[in-house]
């Protein structure tokens, strides 16, 4: 892939946070995610690149717009496969909660896994427990891992595991075992990528969630050498042709990174919209111009940026508009 494409990308997510600020709070998470999705797809097509979208907003007779197997871009550039998250937490928005954001990944062309949109349990470590861990262990053990491996005492792990009915029995193992337990309501992209972050005083993030986010937070791990396995978790006999597919012939083995992500380059940006455990939000500065908080990074150089910007509304008429 072309390294401009990373700042490309960025553009994208940047115009997608934009539109979705405006409808911060004001409940209706449908205008939020359409607003984005619409701002998405109108910057992706400025991009040079022959993209095709793997991961999307669902099939051609779901979504108008970002569908799986929609051609993006001039036509023009590297051939890429573009998993996207128009808005990953469109609740949080719509009710003004904190680590709503807008992402996407990309890689070249037939590296991505097509994953199925179902649930998938995951793990996610940074780098220093990279390869020692593995999903198939008990979680008592995959924290003493952790801990040795980031020379912290077993109580002072935090673990992010996402808020749900389903996580009771699990949650309780990790307190049991005298970890921290960080829960979060939605975007589990944020919090898997927090784990290999500095600062973020994340350790391992484990649970169910949805395997489109997997295969879109696992490119964000490559590029910061963490690491991120999963297995699907088909809930009937549909579920299970669905994965066979999409050339998944074993729906319940460990996908490993390289499984998710294979190769060795891919890109993931994503952009604010509320602030968050990794990015800040979009802030309307007044006179029109709005500041956003990104982060874009590359696998093959393993380069992290974090990109501020202040924006021109007026000049950028195509990005808010009503949405009605």
């Amino acid at each position: 892939m072309d390294r401009e494409l990373a700042l490309e990308v960025t553009r994208v997510t940047e115009g997608a946070a934009l539109a979705a600020a405006k409808w911060l709070g004001r409940g209706d998470k449908i205008k939020a995610d359409g607003a984005a999705t619409n701002a998405m797809r109108e910057i992706f097509d400025s991009v040079n690149m022959k993209g095709r979208v793997v991961i999307g907003e669902g099939e051609m007779d779901e979504a108008p717009m970002l569908y799986i197997g929609e051609e993006l871009g001039t036509g023009n550039g590297p051939e890429v496969d573009i998993a996207v998250d128009p808005i990953e937490g469109t609740t949080i928005v719509a009710k003004g909660y904190t680590n709503a954001m807008t992402v996407l990944a990309i890689a070249d062309r037939g590296k991505l896994l097509h994953a199925p949109d179902m649930y998938m349990e995951k793990l996610a470590v940074g780098p220093n427990a990279a390869g020692k861990v593995s999903l198939s262990d008990p979680i008592e053990k995959t924290i003493e891992i952790v801990a040795e491996a980031s020379n912290k005492k077993v109580e002072d792990v935090t673990v992010m595991v996402l808020e749900r009915p389903r996580h009771e029995e699990l949650i309780d193992q990790i307190r049991k075992k005298g970890a921290r337990v960080k829960m979060f309501s939605d975007n589990d992209i944020s919090a898997s990528i927090a784990t290999a972050l500095p600062g973020t005083g994340v350790d391992l993030f484990v649970g169910i969630g949805g395997a489109p986010e997997g295969v879109v937070a696992a490119a964000g791990l490559k590029c910061l050498g963490g690491e991120m396995q999963g297995r699907l978790k088909p809930q009937n006999d549909a579920e299970i042709e669905r994965c066979k597919e999409m050339g998944i012939k074993d729906p319940h083995r460990i996908l490993q990174l390289d499984d998710l992500v294979a190769g060795d380059d891919a890109i993931f940006s994503a952009t604010g919209v509320t602030s968050g455990t990794i990015l800040g939000e979009a802030k309307f500065l007044g006179g029109g111009l709005v500041e956003t908080d990104s982060i874009v990074m590359r696998a093959k150089t393993k380069t992290v940026r974090y990109i501020k910007t202040v924006h021109n509304l007026e000049h950028k008429p195509y990005i808010i508009q009503d949405n009605d």
